[in-house]
């Protein structure tokens, strides 16, 4: 629970349904799983990303209001999120990378 926004019920949430972390390959494997890793959704030179809905569900919301929490008060992760902004980023770019 050294996370901001991240609570009890949260932890519980994480702790039981990724159970050991060693089972994925990589960083991207397991935002693939959560449904947090963007999806390409270009056309032509317009380069855009989109959320995919594939994944867990249950993990994604809980990353989603661990993410709101720390946008909402002062924190490191607000920080990171305005200097998205700042490069660029729309809101939810931002919010994704958060």
């Amino acid at each position: 629970m050294d996370i901001y926004g991240v609570g009890r019920a949260g932890a519980a949430r994480v702790l039981a349904d990724v159970g050991d972390g060693a089972r994925f390959a990589d960083r991207n494997r397991f935002a693939s799983w959560t449904g947090t890793a963007p999806l390409d959704a270009s056309s032509g030179e317009q380069i855009r990303h989109r959320l995919s809905r594939a994944g867990n569900r249950r993990m994604n919301h809980v990353l989603h209001v661990a993410a709101i929490v720390q946008i909402r008060h002062d924190t490191e992760g607000r920080a990171y999120y305005r200097r998205k902004l700042a490069a660029g980023k729309t809101p939810m770019e931002a919010l994704r990378c958060l």
